[in-house]
């Protein structure tokens, strides 16, 4: 048997937090000398000690931590709510981290204002395009609102135009448009040949033809889009500057699209009126 304080030690607890589980029932000592008051555990009882622990790690009260171990949840059951918890806190680390490199694009952004734009920005038409599309609804027209929203959306959109058997006749476009109460719709498009009909695609697949545009003013953005901010206010500053006014969002063709993100290459191409 090992006394509270080795116990603890081996279950890398505290003494405290020891004491703080028998008093809720949650781990009995296996003895209490009746004279002393000391505690005693045994090594079988680290077992049920990583099962409160984990439970606790999962976002359970430690009331429902009791009533699942009484329950006698199994290590297989255990293992699959751990790996749910596991998805969750990755889930929420990328997220913030897409939060930071946006806020790291919004200092830069200010750190900017008053100095020469090192953009090169051009005037183009652009052409009429067919695409396949799949179309989701942001929240916002946000960084972190779009990401979670077009990724998927391409995803989905590639998986089914491979199962077709059906290749792209060029870049990614990615186009956007005003829903309701303030939400924006997204498109995530990729050109296809006119063969290519949308029941070959199945699902929810689309084909449409993209509009072209007599006068658009375009801007390379090389890295993630999370961090777009400063590309594409400089885009905005030269439109104002040069007496153009905008005539909607900008599109967004890929240019490159390696899985390190910092090495994404983008054309923002924004339409003039």
């Amino acid at each position: 048997m090992f006394s509270i304080g080795d116990f603890a030690k081996h279950g890398r607890v505290s003494v405290r937090m020891l004491r703080h589980y028998d008093a809720l029932g949650l781990l009995r000592p296996a003895r209490v000398d009746p004279f002393t008051g000391y505690r005693f555990y045994e090594a079988g009882q680290l077992a049920r000690l990583n099962r409160v622990i984990a439970l606790k790690e999962l976002g359970f009260s430690l009331d429902q931590v009791g009533s699942i171990l009484d329950e006698r949840v199994g290590p297989q059951e255990l293992r699959g709510m751990l790996r749910l918890r596991q998805a969750e806190l990755e889930t929420a680390m990328a997220a913030a981290a897409a939060r930071l490199v946006q806020v790291e694009a919004r200092l830069r952004t200010i750190e900017s204002e008053g100095s020469m734009s090192a953009y090169d920005i051009v005037v183009k038409s652009l052409p009429p395009v067919r695409l396949a599309e799949l179309t989701g609804i942001a929240g916002s027209y946000e960084p972190h609102d779009i990401s979670p929203v077009i990724g998927p959306l391409y995803e989905e959109l590639c998986r089914s135009m491979e199962r077709a058997g059906v290749a792209p006749t060029g870049p990614g476009i990615a186009y956007y448009e005003d829903a309701p109460d303030g939400a924006i719709r997204v498109h995530a498009a990729l050109p296809v040949a006119a063969s290519v009909d949308a029941g070959q695609l199945g699902g929810e697949v689309r084909i449409v033809t993209l509009p072209g545009v007599e006068r658009a003013a375009t801007v390379v953005h090389r890295g993630s889009m999370d961090g777009v901010l400063p590309t594409a206010q400089a885009l905005a500053r030269w439109i104002d500057a040069n007496g153009h006014r905008s005539a909607g969002y900008a599109r967004e063709l890929t240019l490159a699209c390696p899985e390190d993100r910092e090495q994404w290459v983008t054309e923002l191409q924004e339409p003039l009126a």
